[in-house]
Formats: structure tokens, sequence, C-alpha cells
């Protein structure tokens, strides 16, 4: 990789790579996906190119000739598993085993801590949150905790969840 990344990465995957992108959110990494763009664009590849070099982002694809064309931007996925992959990752150094809930899996944008009310309203929350962090995508409207998912998500990552 490149001297640029050497702050935290941020990336750009391409539409194979959902669960790995959802992942990478919940580890706290800025990822922004394919899957988040209109579909049937003939030039995809290039955009995903471009986007990666105008906002310097790693590209991750799982196609071979994409990930050549991006060089030193982009890395090949290559396992199918997706704790292979969050491995092979870890393996080049670009990310680090953490779980801070910080943002949306499904938008990427950064999590608050909830209010009450918030809480309150999310039919989905459990009744009893003793015990249970909070955190509310503004975006999404969704609100996320420490529940029993994520501490299933905590030990599959092995790191540590806040």
């Amino acid at each position: 990789m490149s001297p640029e990344y050497e702050t935290e990465p941020r990336f750009v995957t391409d539409r194979m790579l959902g669960t790995l992108t959802r992942y990478l959110r919940f580890m706290g990494y800025d990822t922004i996906s394919a899957n988040g763009f209109a579909q049937g664009n003939a030039k995809e590849d290039t955009f995903l190119l471009e986007i990666a070099a105008r906002e310097h982002r790693v590209l991750l694809t799982r196609d071979t000739e994409l990930a050549n064309r991006g060089k030193d931007r982009a890395v090949q996925i290559k396992p199918d598993d997706v704790m292979e992959q969050v491995q092979q990752l870890i393996e080049c150094g670009l990310v680090e085993r953490r779980l801070p809930m910080s943002r949306c899996s499904l938008c990427n944008s950064l999590l608050r801590e909830a209010s009450a009310d918030e809480i309150e309203g999310a039919e989905y929350a459990p009744k009893d949150g003793a015990g249970f962090m909070f955190y509310w995508c503004s975006s999404c409207r969704k609100l996320y905790w420490n529940g029993s998912h994520g501490k299933k998500l905590a030990e599959r990552i092995g790191g540590e969840e806040r």
C-alpha cells in the first residue's frame, strides 16, 4: 500500500463484498459499497477506481482484473468466507480486530449515543436495557446495542466491543 494509507484506511468495496462491507463498518472502518450505487453502470469498475483515487480509499474487490487495474489502490479479496476475508485484511496490515460500534452497518454513518426517547421508540429494543450501551444512526434511524448479536460478532472478529 502507498504511504497515503498510513492513517486509518478507508475502503470502497465492489458488489461481491456486501458481508465484508458490513463487518468493516461494525469494526469502525469507513466503508462505502458499490451496492449503494445504481446498478447497470457499464463503467462501474472505472467509477470505483476513481472513488478510490479521489477519496484516498482502498478498493476491495473479488475481481482479479479490477484489482490489477487498481494497482496499489486495490486489494483482491480471495477467500469466500467473511472471517477469512477479514483475516486477509489483518495480515495485509489494513485493519485491526476491534468492534467499536461507531458506524451504521447499513449506511456507514457515524453512530452516536442514543437518547432515552430513541431507545423507547424502537420496538425491537430489549425490554430490560440494563447493562447495555445504545447507539443511534441518525440517517437510518436504527438503534444498535451491545446485545448477544454484538457479543457473538466480537467473538468471531476477536476484538473488544464497546
